[in-house]
């Protein structure tokens, strides 16, 4: 809509109430006129009409038709232009005389008349007056009642309108003219009064542009009449307060600008303040990360040895009891192991670096595995632990089964911590996505404290725990859920929550899963099951129906029982059972509840086995002695079952075959190549129980001697080495010998990522980090030797005799820097290479600390690196973790370019441990 000045107002509010009265005002005195002049036209044709039809009464009677027209005639001369026509009829309407006959004539006529009374009718330009002639002259009874005397005829008269037309048209003239009068007085008056307005209004308006503008001087001094004087002054007082408010605004901007600088300052030394605390932060985080990664090894470095000493322990003869204990002290270790690595899992999803592995495992064996861990800590509190996997689940999958383990450690864990009784279950079910992908549904359930729903929130949170208190119950970091939770959404999964207090908890994930295409089918003894009766009783209902499904997916016929009623039916069969399969809690207190079931079983069944909830080895030889033929622990092991069920139907079963089992030398000749004599020596020791024919060098320049007359089926190359370095002896090698497709593996004491990447692009075919064992040295040699292996040229060595055995099994000499055990473990177990190689290093010290220092001194870098790195690889096989870390932290702080300056503390320590090993030894050679 479009806004009106004040102008515009004023000349609308002026000329519409004008315009409105005048033309109301003309339109009623232009109607009345009209109305006056008709009522004027009919009273005057009435007072003609009549007079004239008593005069024609007497000469219409006689018929005197020369009377009637001079009547007439004189009557429409006197008249004169009002009338048009005069016209006589007798009763029946028959022209007798007229003044005028025109072409509008018969407006007059008029065929029916039975008034009594003057008839007025209007036309466009005429008023026709119709009135009748009595016969006065009938009987003088009724001479009185005009009603009752005979019309003789009617006279009719035309009476012209158009001097009452021209009338009309003056007056509405007049009316008009005096409308547009009102009009041109009202738009000049209002002209007049906009122009007195709008004058003082311009003024003010530009005293306001003026103020907007930052002027104060307006220059309204002439005084203006009526309210805008008002305005005026209200205008020069808001000008006078502006310019005292701009000085005192002045002020206090000048004051809030000293202000500011002095805030600025302040934000400077706050902003220094805060960098330096962001330094202080992220040297603390880097100590963090060292801390994390030293405690890391540490750990490992004992556990390695339990690894290690299990390994060695498993060459040994064992019966099934003992390989049963060191499954599971393999098993626990390598767990810990896993464990001790989710130390630095909070960090990485912090960092956002936490990556999914992609291999192909078997789900049943990988649950297994975590159940076999964990079953102890169940079984010490008497809680039924069971595990059921639905038919349709895939065994063979694709994706990270140590992460899936970590998780299913961490929740089943849990839920054995806050159990005290009752059982925990583990259900497992998938949803097919597609055909390359499955999604698994886990839930672990237990019958434990529960969690209320305020505290429910908190457990996925960092450091969060169902009680925090100091005084809380049970132990833990609150890093296992959280942990577990990124884990699951990395693996494009979800994990729920259903708890009440004193009801239980069940935690539910998912977790997407790769189908491979080919599936590893792993073949059990199912066949000698096939047609067997098989008996089995167990209470518990989780546990039963897990074990039901396992059976009667092998094809095996079942008589299951959850109550003694049942079992005492079955039993009262006519026929006996192959095998009696009966589960149940196991405890000093139900032992006569198990003799009992055992008793009742015994004489109808052929085999009988006990599955319980312990792994006592007494308690189960116990549960033996009393009828059973074997005891197996819950949970369930589907392939311990199966073997265990169809042993006696084997012709390998152990008591009728034993397998003899031997290791095989390779038909392969190697090459190993490294500056000191102490890792050759063990490399040697390693390889030559595996591979025929080995080669040594002690540098680049000696192994491409040699690669060039000789021909090697695999070369295992040092990196650091003095004359000729061991990269470009491999391009050396690769470019101009008979060993141009010959694997090259690089063997170095710590290789960075980018380092191992350097390594593949030059030609190394691939690497191995120290300290090295046999499980590195075997997965190298078949997977980069056995295409080189002529087909049917094995050979099994010679029995060898356990001579280590015969030497000392103990350190040579007492010292908190030698890790006996952990020597051991490098030496492969070995007693005597162990003293050797420990001989070795203490003769190589003096020496090292000789050239060390005189490069220190020399200031000589390389050198330093050169001196520390063949320190290191001595390191990693004899037994001295504080060196080798000292000797590594050094070598890979040079590598990324650090100055001698910046590694100076460690160098001293490295000096001053050097010299605190030979104090301890206190010869020169041990």
């Amino acid at each position: 809509m479009t806004k009106l000045g004040l102008k515009e107002w004023v000349l609308l509010l002026t000329l519409v109430p004008a315009m409105i009265i005048g033309l109301v005002l003309g339109s009623y005195f232009t109607i009345n006129r009209y109305l006056e002049l008709n009522d004027f036209l009919v009273e005057q044709g009435t007072n003609i009409i009549e007079p004239l039809a008593i005069s024609a009464e007497d000469a219409l009677v006689n018929k005197n038709k020369n009377t009637l027209n001079r009547l007439i005639s004189h009557s429409h001369n006197k008249q004169s232009p009002l009338i048009k026509s005069i016209a006589i009829f007798d009763h029946d309407y028959n022209l007798v005389v007229t003044s005028n006959y025109h072409r509008h004539f018969s407006q007059l006529e008029q065929k029916t008349n039975s008034s009594k009374s003057t008839l007025v009718t209007f036309y466009d330009n005429y008023i026709v007056f119709h009135t009748p002639i009595f016969d006065h002259n009938v009987s003088s009874d009724n001479s009185s009642l005009t009603q009752a005397l005979p019309i003789i005829g009617f006279v009719a008269i035309q009476i012209n309108k158009d001097q009452a037309i021209m009338a009309k048209q003056q007056s509405a003239f007049f009316s008009l003219l005096v409308i547009l009068s009102t009009l041109i007085f009202a738009l000049t008056f209002a002209l007049k009064l906009s122009q007195r307005l709008s004058q003082p209004l311009k003024k003010i308006v530009l005293a306001i542009d003026t103020l907007k503008s930052g002027n104060q001087d307006i220059s309204i001094d002439r005084p203006m009449g009526g309210e805008f004087e008002l305005i005026r002054q209200g205008l020069n007082n808001i000008s006078h307060n502006m310019v005292m408010q701009k000085d005192e605004m002045q002020k206090h901007i000048d004051q809030a600008l000293s202000d500011n600088r002095e805030t600025f300052e302040q934000y400077e030394t706050q902003n220094i303040q805060l960098n330096i605390a962001k330094q202080e932060a992220q040297d603390a985080n880097k100590v963090k990360s060292d801390f994390l990664a030293k405690m890391s090894h540490e750990l490992r470095t004992p556990l390695n040895g339990v690894i290690g000493f299990t390994r060695q322990l498993y060459k040994t003869p064992l019966n099934k009891n003992q390989i049963d204990y060191l499954d599971t002290i393999e098993l626990s270790a390598n767990s810990l192991l896993s464990i001790i690595s989710d130390i630095l899992d909070f960090s990485k999803l912090e960092a956002g670096a936490m990556e999914l592995e992609k291999i192909h495992f078997q789900l049943r064996d990988t649950v297994n595995e975590v159940l076999t861990l964990l079953a102890p800590s169940a079984h010490e509190k008497s809680l039924e632990l069971s595990i059921y996997i639905q038919d349709k689940v895939p065994e063979n999958l694709i994706g990270d089964p140590t992460r899936f383990k970590q998780i299913l450690i961490n929740l089943i864990s849990n839920a054995i911590k806050f159990t005290e009784s009752g059982s925990i279950t583990v259900d497992i079910e998938c949803r097919l996505f597609d055909i390359k992908h499955t999604s698994l549904l886990v839930a672990i359930k237990d019958t434990g404290h529960g969690i209320s729903a305020d505290k429910q929130d908190s457990l996925f949170m960092a450091f969060g725990q169902a009680d925090s208190s100091i005084t809380r119950k049970f132990g833990g970091t609150g890093l296992g859920l959280i942990i577990t939770k990124h884990i699951v959404e990395a693996m494009k999964g979800g994990i729920s929550l259903n708890s009440a207090l004193g009801k239980g908890s069940c935690f539910t994930f998912n977790a997407m899963f790769e189908l491979p295409e080919h599936n590893h089918i792993e073949i059990l003894p199912i066949n000698s099951l096939k047609q067997k009766r098989v008996l089995y009783f167990e209470p518990h209902e989780h546990s039963h129906d897990a074990t039901l499904t396992i059976l009667e997916n092998w094809g095996i016929h079942v008589e299951a029982c959850k109550t003694i009623d049942e079992l005492e039916t079955a039993l009262n069969q006519e026929f006996n059972f192959d095998i009696s399969i009966i589960g149940h809690s196991a405890s000093p207190d139900t032992m006569k509840d198990i003799r009992t079931l055992v008793s009742m079983t015994r004489e109808h069944t052929d085999y009988l086995y006990l599955m319980v909830n312990t792994i006592s080895h007494n308690m189960r030889e116990a549960l033996v002695g009393i009828g059973a033929d074997a005891c197996l622990s819950k949970p369930v092991n589907h392939k311990k079952l199966c073997e265990t069920l169809a042993a006696p139907y084997r012709l390998d079963h152990p008591s009728i075959h034993t397998p003899t089992t031997c290791d095989k030398i390779l038909p392969l000749k190697a090459l190993v190549v490294d500056d000191n004599a102490a890792n050759l020596k063990l490399i040697c020791t390693l390889l030559e129980e595996q591979i025929e024919n080995l080669d040594t060098a002690h540098n680049g320049a000696q192994a491409l001697s040699l690669a060039k007359t000789h021909k090697y089926d695999l070369i295992f190359l040092d990196i650091q080495m003095p004359i000729m370095d061991g990269i470009t002896a491999c391009k050396m090698i690769l470019d101009s010998s008979l060993n141009e497709d010959t694997p090259i593996i690089a063997v170095t004491a710590h290789a960075l990522a980018s380092e191992k990447e350097h390594l593949l692009k030059i030609g190394f075919r691939g690497y191995l980090t120290k300290p090295l064992d046999e499980d590195m040295l075997r997965q190298a040699i078949h997977e980069y030797g056995e295409h080189n292996m002529p087909k049917a040229q094995l050979k099994i060595p010679k029995a060898k005799t356990n001579s280590h055995i015969l030497n000392s099994p103990n350190a040579p000499f007492r010292s908190s820097i030698v890790d006996w055990k952990l020597a051991l473990e490098r030496a492969g177990g070995k007693s005597e290479l162990a003293h050797e190689m420990l001989n070795m290093l203490m003769l190589s010290i003096p020496e090292t600390q000789k050239t060390l220092e005189q490069a220190y001194i020399d200031r000589e870098r390389e050198k330093i690196l050169q001196i520390i790195h063949k320190f290191h690889g001595a390191c990693c096989y004899t037994g001295v973790p504080k060196l080798k870390n000292l000797a590594e932290t050094m070598e890979l702080s040079l590598k990324k370019g650090a100055s001698i300056q910046d590694i100076e503390p460690e160098l001293f320590e490295f000096q001053d441990e050097l010299i605190n090993l030979i104090s301890d030894a206190n010869v020169e050679e041990v």
